[in-house]
């Protein structure tokens, strides 16, 4: 007796690519390929953000676990607490896009889905710099006292600042005319 195997599911990221709108002139996109460019785009970006979460959380838990752990101050702790979270927050947030596209893989809104997902990375940016000038400033405090581990987590803290929100701000503003 032999039995019919079972028939499979469509696994959903062997849909075919949305093609060019008819009538679309070369190098313009319809807006669903659009849409899906940037949330390919979007999720690679993503991948590369959760490296850098995973990586201080590791840090993170790591320390609590070391010898000299109990000799940090109230402070101290409090500092670690702080960016333990944050670090655990961060990640989540960074994972939502993921799970909201993985929820809604074949909602027609995709280019909605793009939009609130962008909006949700930038709320990790934040949240992966906090968490990461957290560590930071936990560290120096360590290693050079509070004044100067102050001094510096302020000194990265606009160095994120710059690099990750004010400089794409900058870019992407209109310029004056030259003329």
């Amino acid at each position: 007796m032999t039995s019919t195997p079972p028939p499979s599911q469509p696994d959903p990221d062997s849909r075919p690519e949305p093609q060019p709108s008819p009538g679309a002139q070369p190098g313009q996109e319809s807006p669903a390929v659009r849409a899906d460019r940037r949330l390919v785009e979007l999720m690679q970006e993503l991948r590369v953000l959760q490296t850098g979460v995973q990586i201080v959380f590791a840090f993170m838990l790591g320390v609590a676990f070391t010898p000299r752990f109990v000799e940090l101050t109230d402070a101290q702790q409090d500092i670690y607490v702080t960016t333990l979270l944050l670090a655990v927050i961060a990640s989540a947030v960074l994972a939502t896009p993921v799970a909201l596209h993985r929820g809604l893989f074949h909602h027609p809104g995709k280019a909605r889905i793009v939009r609130i997902s962008a909006h949700i990375a930038q709320l990790g940016l934040l949240l992966l710099a906090c968490a990461l000038t957290g560590a930071v400033l936990l560290v120096l405090d360590v290693v050079l006292g509070t004044a100067v581990a102050v001094a510096m987590a302020c000194v990265v803290a606009l160095i994120f600042a710059g690099l990750w929100f004010v400089l794409p701000w900058a870019v992407g503003r209109p310029l004056p005319d030259d003329d």
